[in-house]
């Protein structure tokens, strides 16, 4: 071990039984920091917690896929716009379908769907009254990726044919069938009598709304049912990813040749696609980022002058301290050492106390409530590093005074 090496871990030591013998004092100065590196790890957490969340349930597409809507609010919702967009833009239509269908080059897969909220679902004499229906044709299946448990998904036939037959969700497959298997069964949709042929995957839910409360039947046999003047989307894969960007621009197109919309008119309807979904949430929390970060500035910069104040005061009682090592010979290095080192590990404390803090308000929230959250190992070491270094900057005034004290003047100051 190097001389430098040894006046590090001897000032560490010191450091380290200086912060030990006065924990109040200690702790009660870092509450600054302590704040600082909580809210800075929670916000962190949420929001690595919510990219994974949308990255794994919240956006069906995948990465070569989009949807075509009436019309979509992704971010900020405009009351004025909405009003706008409601007149403007029509409902699509089976025509467009069929249309975009036949004349779309860079697309392998193209859907549609229609949905109604609300939906009576019945078996024997169990109801559920708020179910989510959704006609779909055949291929829906891949290009939302919606895998059966149980059974299978539908088929061109019996889309064709307009059957009525539905696949489920999970949840009410626990509550019609918790111990048989509901394939072959007949549950009443809005009344009517539907064969369940297959069970959906459990998706859990979203900000505490279950995905599992929905049942899907053929598209025609929906539009059969409810007419096809209201609610249709269109969904699409492209060929590949690298085609993504082309084959939005080609269904644009189209649209608006069929629409005849005017060159350098609006568009009346809308396309959206998991970069879309991405792009507004990194929006958001560049936003929720930036206002953390002016939150966790101000904590850090209290907490550093608070720990300025006391390393001052640390000075003025080891003065005579310092007289006696000086006049056995440690040098100003050492000295400034000492110190540096104690403000640091008194800073990094706090980070890891913040740490801790976050970290259990991340286990209560996950446990307590729908927001997901999830503590990313980068945060702890950000937040750990940034109190060491306020600690180390703000332990410089106090060290560099302690390290130009004169030992003679020193020794006088009676302990």
């Amino acid at each position: 071990m190097t001389s430098r090496q040894a006046s590090l871990a001897e000032a560490a030591a010191v450091a380290a039984n200086s912060l030990l013998g006065s924990k109040l004092r200690s702790f009660l100065t870092l509450l600054g920091i302590i704040l600082a590196t909580t809210t800075l790890i929670a916000v962190m957490s949420v929001i690595h917690g919510m990219d994974k969340y949308i990255a794994e349930n919240v956006s069906n597409m995948g990465v070569d896929g989009f949807r075509i809507v009436r019309m979509a609010f992704i971010g900020n919702f405009d009351p004025k716009k909405f009003l706008e967009l409601q007149r403007k833009n029509p409902e699509l239509s089976l025509e467009e379908f069929d249309f975009l269908k036949a004349n779309a080059t860079l697309i392998r897969e193209f859907g549609m769907s229609a949905s109604r909220s609300n939906i009576s679902i019945a078996y024997g004499n169990e109801e559920v009254k708020e179910a989510f229906l959704q006609g779909v044709s055949a291929n829906m299946g891949v290009i939302s990726n919606v895998q059966p448990a149980q059974g299978r998904f539908l088929t061109d036939t019996e889309d064709r044919r307009r059957m009525p037959v539905a696949f489920i969700g999970a949840d009410l497959k626990e509550k019609f069938f918790p111990n048989a298997d509901p394939i072959g069964k007949t549950i009443q949709v809005a009344g009517r009598p539907f064969e369940v042929i297959g069970v959906a995957k459990a998706l859990g839910s979203v900000f505490g709304q279950s995905r599992d409360n929905f049942v899907m039947i053929p598209a025609q046999t929906y539009l059969k049912m409810w007419g096809a003047r209201r609610g249709l989307s269109f969904a699409a894969l492209a060929m590949d990813r690298n085609r993504l960007f082309a084959a939005q621009d080609e269904v644009r197109m189209l649209l608006r040749a069929y629409r005849h919309v005017r060159p350098g008119a609006d568009d009346n309807f809308a396309i959206i696609s998991s970069d879309s979904l991405v792009e507004a949430w990194d929006r958001l929390t560049g936003a929720i980022a930036a206002t953390a970060m002016a939150v966790v500035s101000v904590f850090m910069v209290v907490g550093g002058v608070v720990i300025m104040n006391i390393m001052l005061a640390v000075v003025t009682e080891r003065t005579h301290e310092i007289g006696i090592r000086k006049s056995v010979g440690a040098r100003r290095q050492d000295i400034l050492n000492q110190f540096l080192v104690e403000s640091s590990m008194l800073a990094a404390s706090g980070g890891l106390i913040g740490v801790l803090i976050a970290w259990m308000v991340t286990l209560i929230v996950n446990v307590a409530t729908p927001v997901p959250m999830s503590m990313p190992i980068t945060a702890v070491v950000v937040g750990v590093t940034l109190s060491a270094v306020v600690g180390l900057f703000f332990g410089v005034y106090p060290a560099h005074k302690a390290s130009k004290l004169d030992p003679i003047e020193a020794l006088r100051v009676e302990r």
